[in-house]
């Protein structure tokens, strides 16, 4: 049956006139990362709300999702009813969830919670029920070749302010992650530039030892597995980090085995986050409510936008469990001001990946946040306080993201593809 315009009517009556006019993606990459933003203009001149739906990898997929099937279902609809217009975007494609159709509604949900705060003449943390902080502490990344190297990296965070530092540093093999590659350490393997689950829970301590030495004590450490480990591993490297206080260990397994996460979890010393790979609301709950994390690390974007990650928070809260949402490069500055909003508003609010945004990323977002001394704050203005300059984002142009020729090369020492 052919959609006609009355299909997507608005479907009661509204206190105002204002309407959803247009709806488009805009796609720009001023640090190399593909990044995808949804603009929604209403039928009040000037009136208009910016959502992040960047999924670095798939952006393409977005923007079509975007451009060609949701913005039907939402032209000439009420800009207010929030709720309703996720649940049809959610709803119409019958075949609910997945990163691509999730980032495409965050963008969408995200710009209205925009366009509502700039309605009401408030930032958007106040439309969630005000702060509870002042600002967010947040997490940078510190990483190396070697271990002498990460440190060296981490103290200067440290001398700019951080209290939390993630700590990354080569292992041997081409498959590491968060640090760079040393090719050719297996030459006697079948594949030697592999990746070794044991060399890596062998050398892995040694960094935090050296951390633990180098650092000032009252500095929190976390690290980044990023899913590479069985269930047992993951308990032999938690307990064998337990002597260094860590704040988080992070992503031990991969999303194939999240139903072994409480057994982990209950057996390991050191806090456990997991969370940036869930891509449905219903991921990011079970994880919350069956005991598998105590920090969730949800990429907002991945899940479906504000809407579902402040239900996901207050969850989290009722149990618990604390927040420490996803954001790194691969974050728009509208996502990040959409993570920061939560992050003041949310009593369970626990720490905030942060990005160091560059100055042409500043140039096309006009009111980026800034991280100062390790806190960030979100923007007074109303709605999110980011603007988006078009003309400097075709400055910028996007190409495909480099992802998929790194994972290709992410083997372990026998030639298997490992988690990348």
């Amino acid at each position: 049956m052919a959609a006609t315009e009355a299909s997507f009517a608005q479907p009661w009556p509204v206190r105002d006139e204002v309407r959803i006019r247009s709806v488009r993606t805009i796609v720009t990459a001023p640090e190399g990362i593909p990044l995808v933003v949804v603009r929604i203009d209403t039928t009040t001149p000037g009136l208009f709300g910016l959502g992040c739906a960047t999924f670095t990898q798939r952006w393409r997929a977005v923007r079509t999702f975007v451009d060609e099937h949701l913005a039907r279902l939402l032209v000439g609809r009420y800009p207010g009813d929030i709720e309703d217009l996720v649940r049809l975007a959610h709803f119409a494609g019958y075949w609910r969830g997945g990163p691509v159709t999730n980032n495409a509604i965050s963008g969408v949900d995200q710009a209205l919670w925009d366009i509502a705060g700039k309605r009401a003449g408030l930032p958007v943390y106040e439309l969630l029920g005000g702060k509870v902080r002042a600002a967010a502490d947040t997490y940078v990344h510190a990483s190396g070749a070697t271990i002498e190297e990460t440190i060296a990296n981490a103290q200067r965070f440290v001398a700019a302010g951080w209290r939390h530092v993630r700590l990354q540093a080569s292992t041997p093999g081409g498959g590491g992650y968060g640090s760079p590659r040393i090719p050719g350490e297996y030459p006697d393997a079948p594949y030697p530039d592999g990746w070794s689950a044991r060399d890596y829970l062998r050398r892995v301590p040694d960094l935090f030892a050296a951390a633990r030495e180098a650092l000032p004590p009252h500095i929190e450490l976390l690290h980044d597995v990023h899913s590479r480990l069985t269930p047992k591993e993951a308990v032999l490297l938690a307990r064998s980090l337990e002597p260094y206080g860590l704040f988080f260990l992070e992503d031990v397994l991969a999303p194939e085995h999240w139903d072994r996460l409480p057994e982990v979890r209950a057996a390991s010393p050191v806090p456990i986050a997991v969370g940036e790979l869930t891509t449905s609301m219903t991921d990011a709950v079970r994880l919350v409510r069956d005991g598998g994390v105590d920090f969730i690390r949800s990429h907002i974007s991945g899940i479906g936008g504000l809407t579902p990650a402040r239900k996901l928070a207050a969850l989290a809260e009722l149990v618990g469990v604390r927040t420490a949402w996803h954001a790194p490069g691969d974050t728009s500055p509208v996502g990040a001001a959409a993570n920061v909003a939560l992050d003041v508003s949310s009593p369970a609010f626990g720490i905030q990946e942060g990005h160091v945004y560059s100055k042409a990323t500043h140039e096309v977002f006009p009111g980026t946040l800034p991280i100062i001394d390790g806190w960030i704050r979100p923007n007074e203005a109303p709605g999110w306080g980011i603007e988006l300059d078009e003309e400097a984002a075709a400055a910028y142009p996007a190409d495909l993201s480099g992802h998929d020729a790194w994972a290709a090369g992410v083997r372990r020492i026998d030639g298997a593809l490992e988690a990348p």
